[in-house]
């Protein structure tokens, strides 16, 4: 299997070299691209202790907590994106790369004593190796979706040779469970999410006005013309925080046609950080979690058009935010279940919800990660 697979990805690779070299001009790609398929400043990690591997900003969010638990422990962590990179260079940790493609991993990965990965970065070179090299192996965020089980069934054969090299699985819940022992995984606990630890951290207050704050939070492309048509807008602010920067222009172009037409104030958060328009464009990352500080009602996007699967409630629930979410919430059930009070609804539903009637949510579960860093201390320093 290790032969066939590595041919596969190899002879991708060299297809797809034009389009990595014109990615890797891109603004969002500029260092991790040359960095995971070039291996451009990228080397390789010195035998340490932990070994981390998360995607994007959120999964290396979610494991401040446990890195910070781990006391006397050298710990390294591994990323795909570059503000997961960003992000990774302030947590309290030792070195950071980016993680290679498949390609480079058997020539790339050191010794470490344990590998914990988070989520879906089931790669399945970075498990294998990891097992040559006798290191332990953990995932952890485990979960399959209504939505992709039955993608993951048509490819168990394939899956079972991934799991075959993971010692330790935490599952999101019970249902992903036995789901993820279907797909070959041997030692599974119900670990809940890990994210239910993450405590957000206000970087900036901001003044509230004197009215009711409306976020539109993560928009995905199509949601903000939904959702506004949608909702009664009377005398509210609404500040608008697309989910990718770079759609921040072509937001920004709605919203000023949209505030004209409706005879509404408009701005941007980079001219003026007084909260003094109707509409407010966020078009500066890493504001959300201040907003949500301040705000009264948030309308967590990514969610009232199907094939995103929502995003994550807890952070608005940590402030005990009133939260709307739209229906297609299928790849952050667990999280949703944490919390009490999220009115869920379809877009055209909007318009008929009393606001002022919203109950404040609660978050229903905490210390998920105790029996990770239970697992992680039984193997010796």
């Amino acid at each position: 299997m290790f032969i066939i697979y590595y041919i596969l990805v190899l002879s991708i690779f060299i297809i797809a070299v034009p389009i990595f070299l014109y990615l890797s001009f891109k603004k969002k790609y500029n260092r991790s691209i040359p960095a995971r398929f070039f291996l451009k400043n990228n080397p390789s990690f010195k035998n340490h202790d932990i070994w981390f591997h998360a995607c994007s900003l959120g999964e290396v969010s979610s494991l401040e907590p446990v890195i910070n638990s781990l006391t006397n422990r050298k710990i390294d962590i591994s990323v795909i994106t570059q503000t997961g990179f960003k992000k990774a260079k302030e947590v309290n940790c030792g070195d950071v790369r980016y993680l290679p493609f498949e390609i480079f991993l058997p020539f790339w990965i050191t010794r470490h004593r344990v590998l914990v990965v988070t989520e879906a970065e089931l790669w399945p070179m970075l498990f294998y190796v990891s097992k040559l090299r006798k290191i332990k192996t953990i995932l952890i965020n485990a979960r399959i979706s209504d939505n992709s089980y039955a993608g993951y069934k048509k490819f168990s054969w394939f899956y079972k040779w991934i799991f075959s090299n993971i010692d330790v699985v935490f599952a999101q819940s019970e249902v992903d469970k036995e789901r993820l022992k279907e797909l070959g995984a041997k030692t599974v606990y119900v670990g809940g999410n890990i994210k239910a630890d993450m405590k957000p951290i206000v970087t900036r207050k901001y003044k509230k006005p004197n009215k009711r704050v409306i976020v539109l939070a993560s928009s995905h492309d199509g949601e903000e013309e939904l959702i506004l048509n949608s909702l009664n807008i009377d005398g509210d602010l609404i500040i608008v925080v697309p989910r990718h920067p770079e759609r921040f222009d072509k937001v920004a172009k709605f919203l000023l046609n949209f505030t004209k037409k409706e005879k509404l104030s408009f701005g941007k958060l980079t001219e003026s950080e007084y909260l003094e328009k109707d509409i407010i464009l966020c078009d500066k990352m890493g504001e959300l979690v201040n907003i949500y500080a301040i705000c009264d009602i948030v309308i967590l996007c990514g969610s009232f058009k199907d094939g995103i699967g929502g995003h994550n409630p807890l952070e608005p629930a940590y402030f005990n935010k009133k939260i709307i979410s739209g229906q297609y919430i299928f790849n952050q059930k667990v999280l949703f279940s944490m919390v009490e009070n999220i009115k869920i609804c379809q877009v055209d539903e909007l318009k008929n919800i009393n606001l002022d009637n919203l109950k404040e949510t609660k978050i229903k579960q905490t210390k998920q990660m105790e029996a990770l860093i239970q697992e992680i201390n039984r193997i010796e320093i």
